[in-house]
């Protein structure tokens, strides 16, 4: 496990829990490009699942993956356990892009994952839930959007397939 105060110079060093609490090596997605996203099930920008899941299943065998990060920091948002995330995105948004388990992503007690990209694209804070992170194939972020840029923007889009 990396250390939180270990400053981190590629994605692919990191790792996390998945949904169903197995440890996942980032290093095993090395090569792809990945759209990080903090997701919750009671927000506004829900729906961005659908939009989420299509990138994932177009885009998949180019070497693209949607890394899913439940987390309840705005608004409580999020409040369910992750069995009960897992089947809400999978039952109505058909969600099959990985998933990890619930996470921080504000404050002191901000996940490693988020330290990595926060710290990687300027240091501001996540501002809403569904903020996207564009990770290239080298492992750097090389995108930061807002809630408000849809998975169907074009202005995404076309940093995903410059990324590809």
């Amino acid at each position: 496990m990396t250390s939180t105060s270990q400053a981190q110079e590629n994605f692919f060093q990191l790792e996390a829990k998945s949904i169903d609490g197995e440890n996942v090596q980032f290093s095993s997605y090395r090569d792809k490009v990945i759209l990080v996203v903090n997701v919750a099930s009671r927000c506004g920008y829900t729906p961005q699942y659908e939009g989420l899941q299509s990138l994932y299943s177009s885009l998949k065998d180019r070497g693209f993956v949607v890394f899913g990060f439940p987390s309840n920091d705005f608004g409580g948002q999020e409040p369910g356990s992750e069995s009960e995330i897992k089947s809400f995105c999978s039952s109505k948004y058909g969600a099959s892009f990985p998933l990890f388990s619930k996470v921080t992503v504000l404050g002191q007690a901000k996940d490693p994952v988020y330290r990595f990209l926060v710290g990687q694209s300027g240091g501001a804070e996540v501002r809403w839930n569904f903020e996207k992170f564009l990770i290239n194939r080298q492992g750097r972020v090389v995108g930061r959007f807002p809630s408000s840029v849809s998975p169907e923007s074009p202005e995404l889009k076309a940093a995903i397939e410059a990324a590809l």
